[in-house]
C-alpha cells in the first residue's frame, strides 16, 4: 500500500509547462457507458473511489457517450477545488442536440447529440466553451486534438488535417497564452500524425493509446526519440491493448478492438511466460512497462468498476522485479 501511495503521489511536468499529473491517470471513456451502460451513481462511485485513492488526473472527451462522461465528471468536482484536480479533454468533435440512440461508436446510451468534426480555429473553441459547460470549470488543464490522422478518417484525413494547421494549431497556442488551457497536444491512436504535426510545430504532450504498450512498440522507433528531443510528453492510454494483456492469450480476447488473430495470440502467449518467469502475472507486466517508461509521464487507467479500479491500482503498486527491463527488452 505504502508502494502504491507513493507512485499515485509522484508529480510529473508535462512537457515544458506548468502542469504536473500523477504518473496514474484515470481515464473517463467508462463512465460515458463504453461498452456497457453505467448508473450515474455508479460512475459516482468509482469516481470517489479514484479520488479516494489519490488520484487527481481525470481524462474526458466530448466523444465519449455524447458528452456524457463529460457531464458526469462535471457532476463528481463540483464539490471539489479545481486546482487540486487536473483535468484534460479533447477538441475535434462538435456536439449538437439530436435523437437518442441505443448505442453509438461503441457507448450505450449516449446523451441525445449528433456529432460532426471539425479541426478549425473556430470548431476547437466552441468544442473547448462546451466541455467547460458540461465539467463546470473555467480553466482547462490539457486539450487534446482528438483522433486526426488517417486512423480514424482514411483519406478523409486531408482535409482535417488542413484545418488544423490552417487555423487551429494557433487557436489552441492563442489559448494557451491567454490562460484558458494549460497544455495541447494530440490524443490519438496512431504514430504518423504525431510526427507529421510535430514538424509543423511544437506541441506540449501526446496522449498514444495503444502504440506503446508491452506488445506493441511501434512508437518506440521514431517518436520516443522525437518526444525525448522535442521535450513533449507521452501519456500512455490502451496499454492493455484492448483487452489482451489483461485477460492473456484465451479464446475470444480482444486487440484493438477486435478479436485477436493467432499471430497476436501467439505473441502474448510469449509475454505471459516471460511474466510467469518473473514470478508475476500479464497485466502486472503490463502496467509496469507503461509506468516505467522513460518517455511516459502518465498512464490511464479506465473502468467502470470500483473493484477493476482497485485491483489494477494495487498492481501497480508491486515493486517490479530486478530484471524486468532486461527480460522485456
Amino acid at each position: 500500500m505504502t508502494e502504491q501511495k507513493s507512485i499515485i503521489a509522484q508529480r510529473r511536468q508535462l512537457g515544458r509547462t506548468n502542469v504536473y499529473v500523477n504518473p496514474i491517470a484515470f481515464g473517463c471513456a467508462s463512465i460515458g457507458n463504453l461498452y456497457s451502460a453505467i448508473s450515474d451513481e455508479q460512475a459516482l462511485d468509482v469516481l470517489a473511489a479514484a479520488w479516494d485513492s489519490g488520484l487527481r488526473y481525470f481524462d474526458t472527451a466530448p466523444h465519449y457517450g455524447r458528452g456524457l462522461s463529460e457531464h458526469r465528471l462535471g457532476h463528481f468536482l463540483h464539490t471539489k477545488k479545481q486546482s487540486d484536480a487536473v483535468i484534460s479533454t479533447k477538441v475535434g468533435r462538435l456536439l449538437s442536440p439530436g435523437q437518442h440512440l441505443t448505442e453509438a461508436d461503441g457507448f450505450i446510451n449516449p446523451l441525445p447529440n449528433n456529432v460532426r468534426y471539425d479541426y478549425t480555429g473556430d470548431g476547437i473553441e466552441a468544442s473547448l466553451d462546451a466541455s467547460c459547460e458540461r465539467l463546470k470549470l473555467d480553466y482547462i488543464d490539457i486539450v487534446y486534438v482528438h483522433d486526426l490522422g488517417r486512423y480514424t478518417h482514411g483519406a478523409g484525413n486531408a482535409v482535417h488535417q488542413k484545418d488544423f494547421l490552417g487555423s487551429g494549431y494557433e487557436r489552441l497556442i492563442r489559448l494557451k497564452e491567454a490562460g484558458r488551457i494549460g497544455a495541447f497536444g494530440l490524443g490519438v491512436n496512431e504514430v504518423e500524425v504525431c510526427l507529421e504535426i510535430m514538424q509543423h510545430g511544437p506541441i506540449d504532450v501526446i496522449l498514444l493509446a495503444g502504440r506503446l504498450t508491452l506488445l506493441d512498440r511501434v512508437a518506440e522507433a521514431d517518436l520516443v526519440p522525437r518526444c525525448l528531443t522535442a521535450g513533449t510528453s507521452l501519456v500512455l492510454g490502451g496499454i492493455f491493448n484492448s483487452g489482451i494483456l489483461a485477460t492473456g492469450p484465451v479464446t475470444g480476447a480482444t486487440y484493438n478492438y477486435a478479436e485477436a488473430t493467432s499471430e497476436i495470440l501467439s505473441a502474448v502467449t510469449v509475454l505471459q511466460t516471460k511474466a510467469e518467469k518473473l514470478g508475476i502475472i500479464l497485466p502486472q507486466a503490463a502496467l509496469h512497462f507503461a509506468l516505467s517508461h522513460p518517455a511516459a509521464a502518465s498512464v490511464l487507467i479506465g473502468t467502470a468498476k470500483v473493484s477493476s479500479l482497485g485491483r489494477n491500482l494495487e498492481l501497480a503498486g508491486l515493486p517490479a522485479p530486478d530484471s524486468f527491463r532486461e527480460v522485456f527488452a
